[in-house]
């Protein structure tokens, strides 16, 4: 799309509409906004908030992510992801607590859209994204089962171990009739696909269910029991009170919800992508993310991101523009606003058993059990964030699987990075040094891969294998392309002891990047300009020279054509260096 960000909905009406592509978006965003109600009141109701406000997210944050979104199908509202997180907030901070950090994470969204970190979002491990997941969907599951059975339990820690527990010692309070209307919801909406697919289980369970309590008078717990009436119109927008105590200590949360946001409506577009065959602007889903999550909590809203579930429905349901995801939120808002009462007679344990179902297909258990047989290092992440999501905290679970994949992966670099001796050399190479005379009192050393802080001492340790002190030092860097700070100051070390020793190094074959690193730190000037040098049959000829011995013919060196026509500019000031990068 260009430098410039711009939503696909404003792409989109610029464009002739098709008659029959705006009938069927019109026809799919009423579907998805009928799957889409029961969520809504779900997952507001398992965060610790009332049902209506599932349904202002729903449509605030669904019409706001649908006209700015960089996806032309993507469906925003509340999901499953944020449970836990908005539960363990709104239990420490109240509401207004999730409010400011909701609009703390909505603000990050947006300046991580501004700055173009779309693409980086993808760069988080896939193991910790299926170990937080399928931690979320354990917890989600958990928390349900006492709405599904009746379970008369009363208020203790939300722990997951603690529930787990408080589920056994009181399972004899079951009520049969609670648990039958669960089980039943499970098996409609289990069954109901190969009737026909083209309305969901999740509304038949829910149609079914409420008819069936209020026609036989079963005494089970409903939404209008819980919590009462539904309102039937939108709250007048007002700003949450915000100070700047509450902003400290809220900071952690709004990270973790930005973050979730980012990752969840990333993922979403990108599933889209891949069955639409369209491409989205990611850097712009991250400003629509965020602009919905600013605005949400000013209409008493939850926080808000791209929906999996509804997405991939409105595109089965022939959705194709962002008229589809416009038309969902003003179904749910008419829905809301003509038949709100009715939901109140919504049996709680149909919505226990909806969510049960959504923590199902969220944990992605194939995967999860397909990663057991990847590398150690993969699993270890995936468990420890898996772990510390179910018993720990959701906030430190990502941030432990962040700093833990950062830190296995620089091993992992650290061990791709090789050092080796003269004698070592690799087969079928035409710059082996088998096939050149190297002098006595002459070491060859050559590091091959990333030369950064987490192999800067491997580099030391593997240059204390060299006995006796040579007169020359020749470190090949034909294989280095990058080069960091740390690795710069073993490099220096190496340098001030060889001078003392009186040992002169050679660089050869470096590259641009390490060779302008060290022209800007000084350490070129240092070694000297007559000490680097692009192949290794050059620094053996200099070599020879500082002790005395006759100089070999140096082979005619190759400048590949791109490079020899920049070398050839008489205005090019980085002409030796090209060179050095391009000959071995």
């Amino acid at each position: 799309m260009g430098f410039k960000m711009t939503p696909a909905s404003l792409c989109v009406f610029k464009e002739p509409f098709c008659q029959n592509t705006l009938i069927n978006d019109i026809i799919s965003g009423i579907i998805v906004g009928i799957v889409a109600l029961p969520l809504a009141i779900a997952f507001a109701i398992a965060s610790g908030v009332s049902p209506e406000q599932g349904i202002y997210t729903a449509v605030v944050a669904g019409f706001l992510i649908s006209v700015f979104s960089g996806s032309k199908i993507q469906i925003g509202g509340p999901t499953g992801a944020f449970i836990i997180v908005v539960f363990g907030i709104v239990q420490e901070f109240g509401y207004s607590g999730l409010a400011v950090a909701t609009i703390m994470a909505g603000v990050l969204l947006v300046l991580m859209g501004l700055t173009r970190m779309g693409q980086a979002i993808r760069f988080i491990p896939y193991p910790m994204t299926i170990g937080f997941t399928s931690g979320i969907a354990l917890i989600i599951f958990t928390t349900q089962v006492q709405d599904f059975l009746g379970l008369s339990i009363p208020k203790g820690s939300a722990g997951f171990l603690d529930k787990c527990l408080a589920y056994a010692h009181h399972f004899s309070t079951l009520d049969i009739q609670t648990a039958v209307i669960g089980v039943s919801s499970i098996l409609i909406m289990t069954f109901w696909p190969k009737v026909t697919k083209k309305v969901p289980g999740s509304v038949i369970a829910i149609l079914a269910t409420t008819v069936a309590v209020s026609l036989f008078g079963l005494s089970v717990d409903t939404i209008g029991s819980r919590f009462g009436a539904i309102p039937t119109a939108l709250p007048t927008p007002a700003l949450p009170h915000v100070s700047f105590e509450m902003i400290h200590k809220l900071s952690s949360p709004a990270l973790t919800i930005a973050l979730l946001a980012a990752i969840e409506s990333l993922l979403c577009a990108v599933v889209a992508d891949g069955i639409t065959g369209d491409h989205h602007d990611s850097n712009m889903e991250l400003v629509a993310q965020g602009i919905a999550n600013i605005v949400v909590p000013m209409f008493g809203g939850i926080p808000a991101t791209g929906a999996i579930a509804r997405t991939a429905t409105n595109i089965k349901s022939g959705g194709k523009t962002p008229v589809a995801g416009i038309v969902h939120a003003a179904t749910l808002l008419l829905i809301m606003l003509c038949f709100g009462k009715w939901a109140t007679l919504i049996p709680m344990a149909t919505l226990a058993a909806i969510l049960m179902v959504v923590a199902y297909h969220m944990s992605e258990w194939r995967y999860f059990v397909k990663l057991f047989k990847s590398p150690k290092n993969d699993l270890l992440v995936m468990l420890a964030t898996f772990f510390l999501t179910v018993f720990v905290d959701l906030t430190i679970a990502i941030e432990a699987g962040v700093v833990l994949s950062a830190i296995l992966f620089m091993n992992r670099m650290s061990q791709a990075t090789v050092i080796r001796r003269n004698t070592q050399d690799f087969k079928n190479d035409r710059h082996a040094l088998k096939d050149r005379d190297v002098p006595e009192s002459v070491e060859v050393f050559e590091i091959q891969g990333p030369f950064f802080f987490g192999a800067a001492n491997r580099f030391k340790d593997t240059l204390q294998i060299v006995g006796k002190t040579p007169k020359v030092l020749i470190l090949r860097c034909r294989h280095i392309l990058f080069i960091d700070a740390t690795a710069l100051h073993a490099l220096e070390e190496l340098v001030e002891k060889t001078q003392k020793q009186g040992t002169l190094i050679l660089l050869s074959g470096i590259h641009a990047q390490p060779l302008i690193t060290l022209e800007q730190s000084g350490l070129y000037y240092t070694i000297g300009e007559d000490n680097i040098f692009g192949n290794i049959d050059s620094a053996l000829n200099r070599a020879r020279q500082v002790m005395g011995l006759p100089e070999l013919p140096p082979p005619e060196p190759f400048i590949p054509t791109v490079e020899r026509e920049r070398v050839e500019k008489p205005t090019c000031k980085t002409r030796k260096k090209l060179i050095l990068a391009a000959n071995e």
